[in-house]
């Protein structure tokens, strides 16, 4: 028999299963039940349902509907497989019948396939629901998270025209640690010592990159460099963040009801915040009239406080802030924004994604000053990229500038003394 008839076979006898399973489950009761009892129960109640309709199946295709069938029931059905591979980074959902997944920075098919767009959709549900959100017609477009802070987009018709469509950004369950970035050869150890005496030290930082740069796992990388005394509030539209100090407080947006009321938005609650006595402010990513606040808080007592921009430059993360500020309609002079900024920020990270997959900091730069109405800035490391190797991976250097940066006075003033040799060092990346 063809390989996708059987495959076809084999996908309608394990719906016609799954139906004859819902039918008798109680879903309330099982709900109350231990999780581990829960899923020995149901995988006992498939087995009775194989033996009863006398359905002739080999011992492997049995495990398979058991597995599947309990995926469907406690987990995300299709996706559970991908989810525990821990080497996927990215699920990406075009469709029913079409999935990708990014493995190791490249992109590939993989066979997972739903039953139809219902099912999709299901899944989708299920996802949004747990997080107090919904998706339907009158709201298509949803931003949610799984538990383990996996970002999740979905998309559905009318706006997705070929079905329900949905994206997963995975982010890494273990604890975070700085040499585990310097061992991929994403930073030096060098740079990477730098920006924790800088975040020691309670100089405000920006993570500047493109889509999928790294810009929030960097972030995360920076927190584990603040001291456990301090307090600290994170603003953020879809949780992401994963701070491993103690005296956190999280805060989510949350968008419109179905009537399009009780929206709350980055900008308010990071006003809402700073009456929270927070010692630093990490917002998860710059995108609107927010940034005028969050360049006051850092202004205002609140130093060392860390963000995310989109931007392809260090410069037009600049360009990009300024335009943000200006999103709301204070009718600042540009001078005196650009003077706000100066002030505010002290280094911008610029992370990239390379051909080979790979995210690499590409430059470390020190906002300096203001020469006329101008922000002056200067470059203290650079990632030298020299081509590609024969394995196909980018081959470069990370290059300091041999500049001392102006900031090093205030890590004196902190009580943190760098060596000179960590300007002056370059490391091959091959």
């Amino acid at each position: 028999m063809d390989a996708s008839v059987q495959n076809q076979n084999f996908e309608k006898l394990k719906a016609d299963i799954h139906r004859v399973l819902i039918s008798k489950l109680d879903l309330e009761k099982l709900s109350r039940v231990n999780p581990e009892q829960a899923r020995i129960a149901v995988a006992s109640m498939v087995n009775e349902i194989i033996a009863t309709q006398r359905i002739p199946l080999s011992f492997e295709e049995q495990e398979q509907i058991q597995t599947d069938l309990l995926d469907e029931v406690f987990g995300l059905g299709p996706l559970e497989p991908l989810l525990k591979d821990p080497k996927i980074s990215d699920i990406l959902v075009n469709d029913k019948d079409h999935v990708f997944v990014e493995k190791n920075g490249l992109l590939q098919r993989v066979d997972t396939t739903f039953r139809d767009d219902r099912h999709l959709l299901q899944i989708i549900d299920r996802i949004v629901s747990r997080v107090g959100r919904r998706v339907d017609e009158s709201s298509p477009m949803v931003d949610a998270r799984l538990p383990d802070g996996s970002r999740v987009n979905a998309i559905i018709p009318p706006l997705a025209l070929d079905g329900p469509s949905m994206s997963i950004r995975r982010f890494g369950t273990g604890p975070l640690a700085s040499n585990h970035l310097v061992k991929l050869n994403s930073i030096s150890a060098e740079m990477m010592e730098v920006l924790a005496a800088a975040v020691r030290a309670r100089l405000s930082i920006l993570i500047s990159g493109g889509t999928g740069a790294g810009k929030t796992t960097f972030l995360n990388i920076l927190s584990t460099f603040i001291p456990q005394s301090e307090r600290i509030v994170t603003i953020e539209d879809a949780a992401e963040l994963r701070l491993a100090q103690e005296n956190i407080v999280r805060l989510e947006t949350r968008p419109p009801n179905v009537e399009g009321q009780g929206a709350v938005r980055q900008r308010q609650l990071l006003i809402n915040s700073l009456r929270m006595r927070p010692d630093r402010v990490i917002l998860g990513e710059i995108r609107g009239e927010e940034a005028f606040d969050m360049l006051q808080a850092m202004n205002t007592g609140h130093e060392g406080s860390m963000a995310t921009i989109h931007a392809n430059t260090t410069r037009d993360a600049l360009t990009r802030l300024e335009s943000m500020v200006a999103m709301c309609n204070l009718n600042l002079p540009e001078k005196t924004v650009r003077q706000q900024i100066t002030s505010a920020l002290s280094i911008i990270v610029q992370v990239s994604r390379m051909s080979d997959g790979t995210r690499k900091v590409v430059s470390i730069s020190e906002i300096t000053g203001m020469e006329e109405s101008v922000i002056s800035m200067q470059d203290i490391f650079t990632f030298q990229k020299k081509g590609i190797g024969p394995d196909g991976k980018v081959v470069g250097a990370f290059t300091p500038t041999h500049i001392r940066p102006k900031f090093l006075e205030k890590l004196r003033v902190s009580g943190i003394f760098l060596p000179h040799s960590l300007f002056e060092t370059v490391t091959e990346v091959k």
